[in-house]
């Protein structure tokens, strides 16, 4: 880890697992990394370890952070876990760190959210 991820948020880190399976969806540091915001956790591509969360193109419409797909994710063939999550297609210009992350909420029963 260099200095400016451990200086980032006093070297706080977090990390998302699906709690059924105990894969392992990301890890990285709390702040640009992996941004909190409104209680979700914004995750940047560096910091997804995992290639399962595909967009289903059901839109959606924020307000003020415009326009994102839902993003569903695939377990294997047969099993896949509906809008576990959302990713912003055309946001808004004044909030970067939403800007085509794959977005998940902290309180989503099927994530355990680890920081450490």
């Amino acid at each position: 880890m260099n200095a400016n991820a451990r200086d980032e948020n006093n070297g706080r880190r977090v990390r998302i697992k699906h709690r059924g399976t105990n894969t392992l969806l990301a890890d990285g540091p709390l702040g640009w990394g992996i941004t909190p915001f409104e209680g979700n956790l914004y995750i940047g591509k560096k910091y997804l370890l995992t290639d399962r969360f595909k967009a289903n193109f059901i839109p959606g419409l924020c307000i003020y952070k415009f326009l994102y797909v839902g993003m569903d994710l695939r377990l294997n063939d047969e099993n896949k876990i509906k809008n576990i999550g959302w990713m912003y297609w055309l946001p808004n210009p004044l909030l970067p760190f939403i800007w085509f992350r794959v977005a998940v909420p902290r309180t989503h029963p099927e994530l355990d959210i680890e920081e450490y």
